[in-house]
């Protein structure tokens, strides 16, 4: 087996072996995370006395 064939079989293998969650998959956690982001946005500011 050349260094090429086994170069390419290992990158072959770590790219099936990848677990990486696109965005569009993400789905609730993605809503969830929007809807905080939002809340956090949505509050009165505080104001700083002193």
């Amino acid at each position: 087996m050349t260094v090429r064939n086994r170069f390419i079989k290992s990158v072959i293998a770590s790219t099936n072996a990848s677990e990486t969650q696109m965005p569009w998959t993400r789905g609730s956690t993605r809503r969830k995370m929007i809807a905080r982001r939002d809340e956090a946005a949505s509050q009165t500011p505080r104001i700083k006395t002193g």
